[in-house]
């Protein structure tokens, strides 16, 4: 297939995997095994989750300007965090402080495809789903985002990290984190997507220098197109995938991913323990 329509499918891939909470990296792992192709890398995944990253903006826009608008009043005030919205955008950054200390420490380890094993990867789509089902389990759903405090902020920043594994799920380990800790599903995932902007965004700048070192000068123009595309289309998808759960938790729970990740995960056990992908 054409490296363009390739690129055109991984986005639209990634930009719905990206919010589901089944894991946009795993599927960028698995989904070229299946079709033969090759492992578009840790690089290329993180390049094209800046579409993801659009999505939310887009979607949130408002909520945004707001959030951010207030948090720089705030500073500029003598660091007087009172309104809501300035507390939450301190939240949003302080949470995410953990993973990109983590994201650095063990970059060479991930780029390097260390978790990349399609064993490693199946092990956690089964492991956090049975987490996911757990956390509705004992989810009191009382608490909003309006009380949230610093001892939430800090769990659910380090519970975002295990999303550097492939197989985890960013929206779907901090959208555990945020049922445990008693919020209303809505409120976590909402939480989820708006915490994902600076952290999205962190590793999408850092692996384009990565990406783009390693592609020779002649074909820059065709990696840099072939990029666009993917964030384009991750952002549409990811629009509809974050538009769609928002309303999806309104009235379900999480179940119907539970199972999808635990038949996904024990698929593709077989399917490369008998080598029909690799």
């Amino acid at each position: 297939m054409d490296r363009y329509l390739k690129s055109i499918f991984l986005g639209i891939v990634q930009g719905f995997t990206e919010f589901l909470p089944i894991s946009s990296t795993a599927h960028l792992r698995i989904l070229p095994s299946l079709l033969n192709w090759e492992d578009p890398g840790t690089a290329f995944s993180a390049v094209i989750q800046i579409g993801t990253m659009f999505a939310v903006i887009i979607y949130f826009w408002k909520d945004l300007i707001k959030i951010y608008g207030e948090f720089l009043k705030a500073v500029l005030s003598g660091m007087k965090f009172e309104s809501y919205e300035s507390k939450l955008g301190l939240w949003i950054l302080i949470a995410t402080i953990p993973i990109c200390i983590f994201g650095l420490l063990f970059r060479k380890p991930i780029e390097n495809g260390m978790v990349r094993n399609l064993y490693i990867v199946s092990f956690y789509l089964i492991f956090f789903g049975i987490m996911l089902l757990i956390s509705e389990m004992f989810a009191k759903q009382n608490r909003t985002l309006a009380n949230i405090n610093a001892l939430d902020v800090l769990l659910i920043g380090l519970a975002q990290t295990f999303a550097l594994i492939p197989g985890v799920s960013r929206s779907g380990v901090t959208l555990f984190a945020g049922l445990l800790l008693g919020f209303k599903r809505t409120q976590a995932a909402r939480f989820s997507f708006l915490l994902s902007v600076p952290a999205v965004l962190a590793s999408g700048v850092l692996e384009i220098h990565t990406l783009m070192q390693s592609v020779p000068w002649t074909q820059g123009g065709t990696m840099v197109l072939t990029l666009f595309l993917g964030i384009i289309f991750a952002c549409l998808s990811g629009y509809i995938a974050i538009d769609f759960l928002l309303k999806y938790l309104q009235s379900h729970k999480t179940h119907v991913f539970v199972v999808y990740r635990i038949l996904l995960g024990v698929l593709i056990i077989l399917l490369n323990y008998r080598g029909l992908i690799h």
